[in-house]
Parts: structure tokens; C-alpha cells; sequence
């Protein structure tokens, strides 16, 4: 069987970055269920494993705009100090989610702080980041009717919504 549109595919990972450091891996939670086609893994990897078969072991180096952007310095911002109240050990690296105008939630690294203003930045983590995967597919199968009308995978190591 080959990856396709809604197959499950189960894969264990490495990234890395340029530098080589590990960013990510399956090894400590087991290999990694996702539905192929459902956005549930970054554009160029999903476009990397399109028609891999079990077994398969692929090293792709995809650049920041088929995975989490560029960097966008405008969701770079400073805000007040007071805005943290009841959080009295705010430190950098700290992650917040915080409400977006259309209702949805932004999660936000705070990146420096000061007596009165705290910088957080809204990029994603590995936003501008050039990823370099290394993956083993370890399963397909055909999605579920149920998997495919919630848009996740179910079961052992899915994703229950």
C-alpha cells in the first residue's frame, strides 16, 4: 500500500536543524499516527511522503515556507507589564495563549521582560527554520469513516477530539 490522500500513515522521526541539533523526535513517544491529506503534518513533509510504502526511509530538507513560514517580525510586540497580573514568576521562554480578533487563540513566547514591559512573539517556534527530517514509514491503512469526518486519527496514538 502506498501514502495517499486519507491513509493513516504511522512514522517514526528525527528533525533537526541545520546545526544538526535534535529538535524533535518519535523516540520518546512512539512512532507518530497522523492522516495523510488533513494538514495534520507540515505541507513539505506531507508532500515528501505522498506514495512512500512501509518501510520506507526518506531524508527531506524542507525549507521555512513548506513548513511553519518565515518569521513575520510584526507579531513581534510589547506589551504592558500589568497586562501578566497574577503571574507573579514570568519568565522568558514562558508560552501564553492569548485571544486573536476573529475569535481564535494565538500562543505567544514571551521573549523579554522588563519592570514595565513584557516582548512576546507570536511566530511559531520554528518559524523560519529550514527542517531536516529523517523518517521511517512503519504503517498505512485506510482512514476510518469516523477519522475522516473528524479530520484526525482515533485509536491508539490519535489524536481524541
Amino acid at each position: 500500500m502506498q501514502i495517499k490522500k486519507n491513509s493513516v500513515v504511522t512514522m517514526d522521526y528525527h528533525l533537526r536543524d541545520d546545526e544538526n541539533t535534535i529538535i524533535d523526535s518519535s523516540g520518546d513517544s512512539g512512532p507518530f499516527p497522523y492522516l495523510h491529506g488533513a494538514g495534520g503534518v507540515i505541507p513539505g513533509l506531507e508532500s515528501a511522503m505522498e506514495g512512500k510504502k512501509v518501510g520506507d526511509k526518506i531524508k527531506v530538507r524542507i525549507p521555512p515556507e513548506e513548513g511553519y513560514g518565515e518569521r513575520d517580525e510584526s507579531l513581534l510586540q510589547s506589551v504592558p507589564r500589568e497586562n501578566f497580573q497574577g503571574i507573579d514568576d514570568i519568565s522568558v521562554g514562558m508560552q501564553f495563549q492569548t485571544p486573536m480578533e476573529d475569535g481564535s487563540q494565538q500562543v505567544v513566547t514571551v521573549m523579554t521582560i522588563d519592570d514595565k514591559q513584557v516582548t512576546v512573539d507570536g511566530n511559531h517556534p520554528l518559524a523560519g527554520v529550514p527542517l531536516n527530517f529523517e523518517v521511517t514509514v512503519v504503517d498505512i491503512r485506510d482512514a476510518t469513516d469516523e477519522e475522516l469526518e473528524h479530520g484526525h486519527v482515533h485509536g491508539p496514538g490519535g489524536h481524541e477530539h
